[in-house]
């Protein structure tokens, strides 16, 4: 019998949201601010300058990141 793990997506799912939760609360607590859409446009590039040059392309923590960034968009689109 071969090795299987049944519905393995949702596991990913759980780490992804879970990844994404910890950066959200880290970066909300860092800056003082309770909404993602209440960082400003120069915490953002630090954000962003932070994911691009210290952390791996391959981490795990990417995805927090990048969810964070897109909230921050959506926040403040219009």
């Amino acid at each position: 019998m071969a090795f299987e793990w049944n519905r393995i997506h949702k596991w990913e799912e759980n780490h992804e949201r879970n990844i994404a939760d910890d950066v959200l609360e880290y970066v909300l607590e860092a800056y003082g601010v309770s909404e993602v859409g209440e960082l400003t446009e120069e915490q953002i590039a630090e954000i962003e300058e932070f994911r691009n040059t210290e952390i791996s392309e391959y981490s795990v923590m990417q995805i927090g990141f990048s969810n964070l960034l897109s909230d921050w968009d959506y926040a403040n689109e219009g």
